[in-house]
């Protein structure tokens, strides 16, 4: 890609640096690699090459080696005091959590360490204010995140590049101000950025947008590392994970693998995320798709987070398909580009109109997206819940089941939370936050009232 093919009014110089793929380039035939991916030009013909051309990738960013039944059956002759289904950020950390308090933990997952939604998703780290319950769970875990991250590996890429809230004209920065008061209040700090402020920050960023609000605090990192890293954590402490095991049944203190395996505990973690109905009937959480496109390496275009202020709404819409303007900055140099979200979308294939109107509404915020090359793009599920809360604790009707699911996009955000809520609960210790808004039970009420 030239830069002079830049259209008019982006920063070329933001753009200098060697092209190169990023780490998941691995994933990329040689032949895919030497073809870049305009995301302008023509839109929707984009879509349409990377569509087919993702058809035929792999759908794991890391391939780990699977357990081999005997292994598998080792595990499973054991007795545990916790077992976990899901190998997620959500299951990692209350491994982790769990382990670290001399409890014995097994963890089994059908697919990899940090695959389904973990391995899909965008790896915010944000406060966020739809109500006290989810901003008192995103806050605590923003802080736990903040204690854990000179622990962390290199490859998490934890930064804390901030996010900045995009308003695109006045109604919107009613809302700026809105956020600042609640957040301010709540001791989290902000900044109103102006019309100028806001241009400086993200220069790449359309004229005309009136201003955003600037959350210093807030970071992004890399989630499949990030849960790799937990799990790491738990088996130092002794836990035991098994892979490539799918869970047909559990309930009862009791854990049937598909092959016929049973691993026995007296607490039973259901963190299976977008496939946690299956195995826990009864829970009311939904699978949400959505999708994202990553770009190769542009180091400097983009410094921050930004997402636009509608996409509250998108968030919050529970019955139609939307879009919403939400990129991030890669350690890389790269540009992950989102959001979207599907309810009733049961196929994991990628919908060309879907990433149409995500692109343009890209674009819309930042016109030169249009002019970077995309090497590639997927598809994950979310797991959510009709108020927008996790379900974390136990079930209602099995005493050995406890919940740790529906976070849809704040699974990573809330994830050690999460763990510390939950653990909490069952070793009787006395949670930092009130933990009424997300307890299980409470789904069980408004359906009995209905």
């Amino acid at each position: 890609m030239r830069l002079d093919s830049l259209p008019s009014g982006c920063d070329k110089r933001r753009l200098s640096g060697e092209l190169s793929l990023h780490r998941s380039s691995h994933c990329l035939s040689k032949r895919a690699r030497a073809k870049w991916i305009p995301l302008c030009s023509s839109v929707s013909s984009v879509v349409k090459r990377v569509v087919s051309r993702n058809a035929a990738l792999p759908a794991k960013l890391y391939t780990l080696v699977r357990n081999t039944h005997r292994q598998a059956e080792t595990v499973a002759n054991a007795t545990y005091d916790v077992v976990i289904v899901g190998a997620g950020i959500v299951g990692a950390a209350c491994a982790n959590e769990f382990a670290r308090r001399d409890m014995r933990v097994a963890v089994v997952d059908r697919e990899v360490v940090g695959s389904g939604a973990t391995g899909a998703g965008m790896g915010h780290i944000v406060v966020m204010d739809d109500s006290e319950a989810q901003f008192a769970l995103t806050r605590y875990s923003q802080k736990l995140w903040q204690v854990l991250r000179n622990e962390l590996s290199a490859d998490v890429e934890y930064d804390q590049c901030g996010t900045i809230w995009v308003a695109a004209d006045e109604e919107e920065m009613g809302e700026v101000t809105r956020k600042h008061d609640f957040y301010g209040d709540r001791g989290v700090a902000t900044e109103i950025l102006d019309a100028k402020r806001l241009k400086q920050s993200e220069p790449n960023l359309r004229d005309g947008l009136q201003g955003g609000l600037f959350v210093p605090e807030d970071a992004v990192l890399y989630p499949p590392c990030a849960a790799r890293f937990l799990m790491h954590r738990a088996e130092q402490h002794g836990a035991k994970v098994i892979l490539g095991a799918s869970v047909s049944t559990l309930g009862q203190r009791r854990v049937l693998l598909s092959d016929g395996l049973q691993l026995t505990a007296d607490i039973i973690v259901n963190a299976a995320g977008a496939w946690s109905a299956e195995l826990t009937p009864g829970i009311d959480v939904k699978k949400r798709k959505g999708h994202l496109v990553i770009t190769d390496r542009y180091p400097g275009f983009l410094r921050h987070q930004l997402v636009e202020l509608g996409y509250l709404k998108s968030a919050h819409s529970v019955a139609t398909d939307s879009v919403a303007f939400n990129v991030q900055p890669r350690r890389t140099g790269q540009i992950l580009i989102g959001s979207s979200r599907q309810f009733g979308a049961e196929h994991k294939e990628a919908d060309q109109a879907m990433i149409v109107r995500m692109l343009q509404r890209a674009q819309e915020y930042m016109p030169c997206v249009g002019q970077l090359s995309a090497i590639r793009m997927w598809t994950g599920f979310r797991a959510a819940t009709p108020d927008k809360l996790p379900l974390i604790g136990p079930w209602p009707g099995d005493k050995s089941v406890f919940l740790a699911t529906g976070h849809e996009g704040l699974g990573i955000t809330t994830s050690l939370a999460t763990a510390r809520i939950l653990v909490d609960q069952i070793t009787g210790t006395k949670p930092e936050i009130p933990i009424e808004p997300y307890l299980p039970s409470r789904a069980s009420k408004e359906h009995a009232h209905v």
